[in-house]
C-alpha cells in the first residue's frame, strides 16, 4: 500500500510501503500527456524505505527511458514506411522500365511472325510471344503484389479465390479453394505476404507441375496457420537438382513471417506445399 507520500499533482512517481514486498516507488512512463507505461521499483521486506531524493532519480531514468521508447517507435514507423516507399518504386519501375521493354520485344517478335513465310518459325515465334505476354502478366501481378494495401482492402479469402481463377485461366489448372474464414482473419494484417505466398505456390504450379487439378487451402491449426496448395502433376524428388527461385522465394518468406516451409512430393504423384504461419 501507499504511505501518506503519494505523488502530488502533476507528479509522476507514488512512494510506497508495503508489509509484504518491501518499499516500493510506482512511475508512470509518459511522452507529454499520453502515459505509455509504468515502472516499479521495490526494495526488500524489511529494506529502507526509499527517499524523495531516490524518487527524483528515478523519475530521470523513466523519463529517459520513456524518450527512449518513443524514439524506437518513432524509428520503427519510419522504416515502415520507408519499405511502404521502396515497393512503391519498385512497382513504378518495374512498370515504366521492364514491362514496357518486353512489351517492345513481343511487338518485335509478332512482326517477324508476320513477315515470314516459314510456318515452323512462325509458330515458334508465336509461342516466344506468348511466353512474352505472360511474363508481361506475372509482373504485374507482383507489382499489385508490391503495392502496399493491395489485400488490405479486399477480403484475403476473396482475393485467394482470385488467385486460383487466374491460374485457370492462364494455364488451364483446374483449382479448388477452401478457406477457414477465422484464419483469414488473423492473418489480416499479413494479408499481403499471404498473397505473396500463394502467388508464389500456384505460379510453380502453372509451370511445372504439369497438373490437371489442384487445390488452395487455408485452415486453422493450434497457434498456426497453414496455407497449402497440393497438385496432382508429375511431382519431384525433393533436393535433386537443387531448389529452384520459385521453392526458394517460399522458403524465404516463410521465414520472413517467422513460418516453416514444408514440401512433400513423389515423382508422378504430385506435389504438395504447406505453409505455416504463426498465428
Amino acid at each position: 500500500m501507499l504511505d501518506e507520500r503519494p505523488a502530488a499533482e502533476g507528479e509522476h512517481a507514488a512512494i510506497g510501503a508495503g508489509s509484504d514486498v518491501g518499499p516500493s516507488v510506482m512511475l508512470r512512463l509518459a511522452s507529454g500527456e499520453r502515459v505509455i507505461g509504468g515502472l516499479g521499483v521495490i526494495n526488500d521486506p524489511g529494506g529502507r524505505q526509499f527517499t524523495d531524493g531516490d524518487r527524483q532519480l528515478l523519475e530521470l531514468f523513466a523519463a529517459q527511458a520513456a524518450v527512449a521508447i518513443d524514439y524506437i517507435r518513432a524509428r520503427n514507423d519510419l522504416q515502415r514506411l520507408a519499405v511502404l516507399e521502396d515497393r512503391e518504386r519498385i512497382g513504378r519501375e518495374l512498370h515504366d522500365g521492364a514491362i514496357q521493354a518486353l512489351f517492345a520485344v513481343g511487338m518485335g517478335l509478332q512482326g517477324m511472325a508476320m513477315m515470314t513465310a516459314d510456318s515452323a518459325l512462325r509458330e515458334r515465334l508465336d509461342a516466344a510471344v506468348g511466353q512474352v505476354d505472360e511474363v508481361i502478366r506475372d509482373l504485374r501481378n507482383y507489382i499489385f503484389g508490391l503495392r502496399p494495401g493491395l489485400a488490405a482492402d479486399r477480403h484475403l479469402g476473396r482475393v485467394l479465390r482470385e488467385l486460383a481463377e487466374q491460374l485457370e485461366r492462364q494455364h488451364g489448372v483446374v483449382c479448388a479453394v477452401d478457406v477457414d474464414e477465422a484464419a483469414a482473419a488473423r492473418l489480416a494484417g499479413r494479408a499481403a505476404d499471404v498473397v505473396q505466398l500463394a502467388r508464389e505456390a500456384l505460379s510453380n504450379v502453372g509451370r511445372h507441375a504439369h497438373a490437371a487439378t489442384c487445390r488452395l487451402s487455408l485452415r486453422q491449426e493450434p497457434g498456426f496457420a497453414v496455407l497449402e496448395v497440393d497438385d496432382d502433376g508429375r511431382g519431384f524428388v525433393p533436393g535433386e537438382g537443387g531448389a529452384g527461385w520459385g521453392l526458394r522465394n517460399l522458403g524465404e518468406r516463410a521465414a520472413a513471417m517467422g513460418g516453416s516451409l514444408d514440401i512433400a512430393s513423389v515423382s508422378g504423384d504430385g506435389t504438395t506445399v504447406s505453409v505455416r504461419i504463426p498465428t
